[in-house]
């Protein structure tokens, strides 16, 4: 017989799940590269479970539910396989739902503080480059989205905010 405080003790749930290429630089080593088991409490939506793991949603081209693709609503249940893919480049995946917007038809970027000296190599290049060592999150997340600017950042945290819809995250702590 359950007693009262076991009723209402939220059930934990586990998902396996696999992130490809350069989606593991997110991932702690021993889950890296491999297929591992994450677990969780209630009904997440994919897009929570992904970054509650480290991974940010703009680096995401697509994910596979149970060999399924979904979006990033998506309800997590429990027991799913779930594999993540970064931005492909040499496959059109445009009959398979995509979780990103369309790329912009112009490329800019916004850097945040910690990108300075490579802010300035892509001024150099000619790239239309934004940066300020004043901004904070909200007003490069705000610039990116009314200027259709690209989020070049070292900052995980930025990139994980819903608004952000273009960004990356600088691996390098090298400008060259």
């Amino acid at each position: 017989m359950q007693t009262q405080q076991n009723l209402h003790q939220p059930i934990t749930c586990l998902a396996n799940l696999r992130f490809y290429q350069e989606l593991n630089d997110f991932l702690p080593g021993p889950q890296r590269g491999k297929a591992f088991d994450y677990a969780f409490y209630g009904r997440p939506s994919v897009k929570d479970v992904v970054e509650a793991i480290g991974v940010p949603h703009p680096e995401i081209d697509l994910i596979l539910v149970d060999d399924k693709s979904v979006n990033f609503e998506h309800l997590m249940w429990g027991g799913e396989r779930v594999a993540v893919y970064p931005v492909f480049e040499r496959f059109d995946i445009s009959p398979l739902v995509y979780l990103r917007p369309k790329p912009l038809q112009v490329t800019k970027f916004i850097f945040d503080v910690h990108l300075g000296k490579l802010a300035r190599y892509l001024r150099l290049f000619g790239f239309d480059t934004l940066y300020r060592n004043d901004l904070e999150d909200p007003e490069i997340i705000g610039i990116s989205l009314n200027e259709n600017r690209i989020i070049l950042t070292r900052d995980l945290g930025i990139l994980k905010t819903s608004r952000v819809t273009h960004g990356y995250w600088v691996r390098s702590t090298e400008p060259k």
